[in-house]
């Protein structure tokens, strides 16, 4: 008995049960754990307990309504948080290569409601045998473990990774809605934005998102004391645009994300002298392993020259395209 002990921590640990280790261990529950295999609680702590025999040692401490992993328990945890997202990405990307072809993209909720989505339906009538799937969240994707082909991120250079490419920069400039400026008296400086109310987002004031504030814009026409009307606050800049597109206000926009609303007219820029630089811009990160599909650069093309269309409609200059160094 103590030789079939000793083999069987010696040889190398079956698989099978590390979902079922995983999943307890993220719940920290088996019947939750259970639920979401689709188990009975007594198989999944049957397979938790032949994988404690396999590696020698307890990996979880268990409690009367709860359970608790052990340092070796966190330790392998570790491991297999990173192994099985890798497994499930290369077979995903097997059973993809064999079927359909798609492109996953991973970005901001608000830049995917008002640049990506808007211009997307371009794309896909070009392009109708291409599946697309957006992940729209503000939470930072790892390309080399998630499965996601395309990164599409706001930031300064110094945080980019080396591999990022370059969309297209940012000012920030205020707007309004054209019947709203009707209404009011003309504005020619800066200080006669003090009869509008004013649009923000709401945590805007922490030091990573100060660039954004009208206080900031203040700051740069000399005018730090101004206070407007009222105040208007949302969490998402979509939402802040969409104020100032039904006359609630006026909103220091992010000039890439409106220069479409501006061509159109449904938004005006009342000071377009005025506008202040940010030091934040748009980049394109492509996923190490799907670079060499067909459809990932036929999207990347597509997105290249949709940001160029964006440069020249916010007239950035120079082109990055054109400039070494900038990419």
């Amino acid at each position: 008995m103590l030789h079939s002990q000793t083999h069987l921590r010696s040889r190398p640990i079956s698989a099978g049960y590390l979902r079922a280790f995983e999943a307890v261990a993220r719940h920290l529950n088996f019947r939750a754990a259970s639920e979401e295999m689709a188990l009975t609680q007594s198989a999944v702590s049957r397979q938790i307990q032949s994988l404690e025999d396999e590696v020698g040692v307890p990996l979880f401490l268990r409690h009367t309504r709860a359970v608790e992993l052990t340092s070796a328990g966190a330790q392998l945890l570790l491991a297999v948080s990173h192994a099985l997202p890798r497994i499930d990405s290369a077979v995903r990307q097997i059973r993809q290569s064999a079927g359909r072809k798609s492109v996953s993209v991973t970005t901001f909720a608000s830049f995917a409601s008002m640049w990506l989505i808007p211009r997307l339906e371009q794309f896909q009538r070009a392009n109708p045998e291409i599946d697309i799937r957006i992940d729209a969240s503000d939470t930072s994707v790892d390309l080399e473990l998630a499965d996601v082909d395309l990164a599409l991120r706001y930031g300064p250079t110094a945080t980019m990774p080396p591999r990022a490419i370059r969309l297209f920069g940012e000012q920030l400039t205020p707007v309004a809605s054209p019947w709203l400026l009707k209404g009011s008296s003309p504005v020619r400086k800066p200080a006669d934005l003090a009869q509008f109310a004013l649009i923000e987002a709401g945590d805007a004031h922490r030091t990573h998102l100060e660039w954004l504030t009208w206080r900031r814009w203040f700051d740069e026409q000399q005018l730090p004391r101004l206070q407007p009307r009222r105040w208007l606050y949302f969490n998402y800049a979509y939402q802040m645009v969409q104020a100032a597109l039904t006359g609630q206000g006026v909103v220091l926009a992010r000039l890439p994300m409106v220069a479409e609303h501006l061509a159109s007219g449904d938004l005006i820029e009342p000071l377009p002298r005025l506008r202040i630089d940010s030091p934040m811009a748009y980049w394109l990160i492509v996923g190490p392993r799907s670079s060499s599909r067909p459809e990932i650069k036929a999207f990347c093309d597509w997105l290249m020259a949709q940001s160029r269309s964006t440069r020249q409609t916010i007239g950035e200059v120079p082109d990055p395209d054109t400039v070494d160094g900038l990419d």
